[in-house]
């Protein structure tokens, strides 16, 4: 049994790297998508086998910190420059930062994921066409706790980068919002926020 598991573990790990390399390399956007795409490569048939997201995450983490670790961080900081732009114009909806560039591993192809917070989703909608917005609208499956819902979402993008942008209730605000129902809660940070990453690592590649 502790040699199963051990086995398992191995498996786990192997696919949460090999999600991670397929993310980075081929510009795999979605979690879900890189872990069943490295599943199969190493012929893995069984849902247990997967890694969690935190573990793909971690993996990912390491892998651009090993081969990218600076074209990384040029790109992060990018794409957060990019975001908080975006949040200024969108400051009426409450705009928050959240996903891989917040979180620091976003890939060479990643999007850029904007929550925003209002009491009349329909409005994002009228200021994007009143704004010029190239976008494209969807709806997208997330949790309030255990409670499923679908939000409108919106595809938007630009010459510097693409988004990816949740309209949530203003309410939401106070939830423990999740893509997965046994998911980690997303993690957010509003402008002010972003401006102090930003600022922090201008410091820091000055130092270096």
């Amino acid at each position: 049994m502790a040699r199963d598991r051990a086995i398992s573990r191995q498996l786990r790990s192997r696919i949460a790297h090999l999600a991670a390399r397929l993310m980075v390399v081929d510009g795999i956007d979605a979690l879900s998508l890189a872990k069943r795409k490295a599943a199969r490569q190493v012929g893995a048939t069984q849902a247990r086998s997967l890694p969690s997201n935190e573990e793909v995450e971690a993996a990912l983490e390491i892998y651009l910190q090993l081969y990218r670790a600076e074209e990384h961080a040029e790109r992060v900081a990018h794409l957060r420059a990019c975001a908080l732009r975006l949040m200024g114009t969108l400051a009426r909806f409450n705009p928050k930062l959240s996903g891989p560039v917040l979180e620091g591993n976003a890939g060479r192809y990643s999007n850029v994921d904007l929550h925003l917070f209002t009491d009349s989703p329909k409005t994002v909608e009228f200021f994007m066409l009143d704004q010029g917005f190239d976008y494209k609208q969807r709806h997208r499956k997330i949790y309030r706790g255990a409670e499923p819902a679908t939000i409108v979402a919106f595809l938007v993008c630009t010459k510097d980068a693409d988004f990816n942008i949740s309209v949530f209730d203003y309410n939401d605000l106070r939830l423990g919002l999740r893509s997965t129902s046994n998911g980690r809660a997303f993690r957010h940070a509003g402008p002010e926020s972003v401006a102090a990453m930003l600022n922090q690592a201008g410091k820091a590649s000055q130092s270096d």
